[in-house]
């Protein structure tokens, strides 16, 4: 049977006992905010400047492999023009780009 000087002991430790329930869970969320989101952060702002610094000429990737040489680039377009084989030119959306490979020359006046 439980004694009544254990029965009381018990209540007075509850608060104690629910914080240190939840520092694991703390610990959890901390670990996985420096392991899982802030790289995933990085690597979104990194491709933002990517495909906005994309200029005439660059050779890129699509998230689709297709591989070709930027043709024609408008700042206010969320699409650009590549080409992918002599005389074939298709239209990508700039998100869909994935990997600027070799870049191209000076950016023209227009």
């Amino acid at each position: 049977m439980i004694t009544p000087a254990f029965a009381q002991g018990a209540g007075a430790a509850g608060g104690m006992d629910v914080a240190l329930q939840l520092v694991p869970f703390v610990l959890i969320f901390v670990i996985m905010y420096f392991l899982i989101l802030r790289p995933q952060q990085k690597r979104v702002k990194d491709h933002q400047a990517l495909v906005k610094g994309v200029r005439r000429d660059d050779t890129v990737v699509t998230n689709g492999g297709l591989v070709g040489r930027v043709t024609k680039v408008t700042d206010d377009s969320s699409e650009i023009e590549v080409e992918i084989a002599p005389n074939v030119r298709v239209r990508v959306v700039r998100t869909m780009i994935s990997e600027v490979r070799v870049k191209g020359g000076p950016v023209k006046a227009a």
